[in-house]
């Protein structure tokens, strides 16, 4: 699948996992970055910050599934850099991390609620994925 390719997508999840997902979702690969640990500015003016950068497996206006290379803490809230190809500028989103699991051997299923929050670019995302669910 291109970058560019945003189609309705049925996720089968096991039933175990279940489904609640109350959205259209759009099978895509976005580029993510979310920001695990903030610099925090020292005396020597060098803080250590530590992302993460994964790709999305399907989105919605208010959640994303990642394939990460490391587990991520139920319940952590994390700004995070969200890339579309056909948009120039990341969206920075607040997201609440809603589930992790193991994917397989080498990575991690993570499901992401995407949060209103101020000092985002919440609006400009929901309508960004609303364009990309009309043109698909």
């Amino acid at each position: 699948m291109s970058d560019i390719d945003y189609n309705f997508g049925d996720y089968d999840d096991s039933p175990e996992h279940g489904d609640n997902r109350s959205e259209y979702r759009l099978t895509a690969s976005a580029k993510v970055t979310v920001e695990l640990e903030s610099s925090v500015p020292e005396e020597s003016g060098e803080g250590a910050e530590r992302s993460l950068i994964s790709r999305t497996s399907d989105l919605s206006a208010r959640g994303i599934r990642l394939v990460t290379s490391e587990p991520l803490t139920t319940g952590a809230l994390l700004p995070a850099w969200v890339s579309l190809e056909e948009v120039s500028e990341p969206f920075r989103l607040m997201v609440e991390v809603v589930w992790c699991r193991p994917a397989d051997a080498n990575g991690w299923l993570v499901g992401l609620q995407i949060l209103e929050s101020d000092d985002t670019a919440y609006l400009e995302w929901v309508e960004a994925v609303a364009r990309a669910m009309s043109e698909g």
